[in-house]
């Protein structure tokens, strides 16, 4: 029976001393007169497994031809192993190729750069940083869905098409089944969208919040997580054309107990991946971002502050710093401010009570009449991670808002309609789970967090 490396690992000592099958890849060759080590692998932990063979089996010469990249099956006796660090190793008595790889495999024992490894993306997983990164990914996205789950939660999968722009920011990915060579025109020079597939015009979602208020308002407690798209222009290391984001919507939910739940998922998904990915991150402390465990356990067990954006503004124009970009009473924050606030109060930070002009439409508006009650958390060493708000429950009032802005009712006649029909305080909050993945990793690049990644004049593979 073929048994899994990460069951060897967890049950090493029911193992020892017994025969084992396993089936896995060769990640190193190394080669001697006598003897033969092959470092193994089969994907299911993150540590790896040395392979004894010698001269006594009666393939000897044609194992050593095997190339790094292969595809084997190992049959051998678990023994300790006399090299420290290594709790055991397999003394081979058949090493059996399954699929055979050529020298020119990309990937060999060697450093590689992350700009190389993102031209063989299909390959980079096989790779001790890719394996730890993903692995890392599987395992907060299981802790996300377990954190809502046991708390009651409704997962809802919402739309990838859509006709509205939830964000109002108009960066969509337009979805047509027109003949780009030949698009209808109407009389008045407009796109005739009446010969398109939905008889309208249709993109890529940039957010699923609007149709999750919907379901909060029969659930009570739902949340999103699937990918989002924006068609934005840029080539930073934090944005992408193609992401995940994790959306929560909760009714009679206001701007203070969201901070509270924000705070408390958080907490849990850092917690959980720690506990359970505790190789993964051991080498990602060692060799990604040095202290990255202590910046982690230092997160779970802090009190987040809680500060408005007026109460920032004053901090930073009064800060003995001289800032780039220089902060102003109204408007948004810069990079550099963000890290200089979770410095001043070592940790994380809520700013909340945002100015309206700076913010999205369906924010509830404070009494001042010009603020919102809006909240970006800021954490250490990465920014903003989640921004979220109360929503405007008030029919009249978001119409209002939606004139000011010069929104157009049509096509969101649904999504007022959530305040005429039974509607109530409700608030929810979106974090984009790479920029998770960067902080939980110390991998900086979203590139390098995503397995496939679409970013402005790239979609392969």
């Amino acid at each position: 029976m073929v048994i899994d490396a990460k069951k060897l690992y967890e049950k090493i000592d029911e193992f020892m001393d017994k025969e084992v099958t396993l089936e896995g890849w060769i990640r190193n060759h190394r080669k001697q007169k006598e003897f033969g080590f092959i470092d193994f692998s089969d994907g299911t932990c993150f540590k790896h497994i040395q392979v004894v063979y010698d001269d006594k089996l009666s393939d000897f010469e044609t194992i050593q031809k095997y190339h790094v990249g292969s595809a084997i099956k190992v049959i051998g006796k678990v023994v300790k192993s006399p090299k420290e660090g290594q709790p055991f190793e397999i003394q081979a008595s058949g090493v059996i190729l399954l699929g055979e790889c050529p020298e020119d495999y990309p990937i060999q024992p060697k450093k590689h750069s992350r700009e190389f490894l993102r031209e063989v993306a299909h390959l980079r997983v096989r790779t001790n940083l890719f394996q730890a990164v993903f692995r890392v990914r599987s395992v907060a996205s299981y802790a996300i869905h377990k954190y809502f789950q046991d708390r009651g939660y409704v997962y809802v999968q919402t739309p990838l098409l859509t006709a509205n722009d939830g964000e109002g920011a108009g960066e969509m990915f337009q979805v047509t089944t027109m003949d780009l060579k030949n698009i209808p025109i109407t009389k008045e020079g407009n796109v005739n969208f009446n010969d398109d597939f939905f008889s309208k015009k249709v993109g890529l979602t940039v957010t699923g919040q609007l149709e999750a208020e919907a379901f909060a308002m029969a659930y009570k407690k739902v949340y999103t997580f699937g990918p989002t798209f924006r068609a934005e222009d840029s080539n930073t290391k934090v944005h992408a054309s193609e992401f995940w984001m994790i959306e929560p919507e909760i009714a009679f939910c206001d701007i203070d107990e969201l901070m509270d739940i924000e705070e408390d998922m958080l907490k849990y998904i850092v917690k959980y991946v720690l506990e359970n990915c505790k190789d993964e991150m051991e080498f990602l402390d060692k060799f990604v971002e040095k202290g990255l465990i202590e910046k982690l356990e230092k997160l779970v067990n802090s009190k987040f502050t809680r500060v408005t954006h007026e109460e920032v503004i004053k901090i930073l124009k009064d800060a003995k710093v001289k800032f780039e970009f220089t902060p102003e009473y109204g408007e948004d924050i810069a990079k550099e401010h963000e890290k200089y606030i979770t410095e001043y109060f070592n940790g994380p930070v809520f700013i909340k009570d945002w100015p309206k002009d700076i913010k999205a439409f369906y924010m509830k508006l404070n009494e001042d009449g010009k603020t919102v009650r809006g909240v970006d958390l800021e954490v250490p060493g990465a920014g903003e991670l989640m921004g979220g708000s109360e929503r405007e429950a008030c029919y009249t009032k978001l119409k209002q808002r939606m004139d000011e802005l010069g929104m157009k009712e049509e096509g969101l006649e649904w999504y007022l309609d959530l305040r005429k029909y039974g509607g109530c305080v409700h608030s929810g909050f979106g974090m984009g789970f790479e920029r998770l993945l960067i902080y939980l990793t110390g991998v900086e690049n979203i590139r390098d967090v995503i397995p496939f990644p679409r970013t402005p004049g790239n979609c392969e593979f």
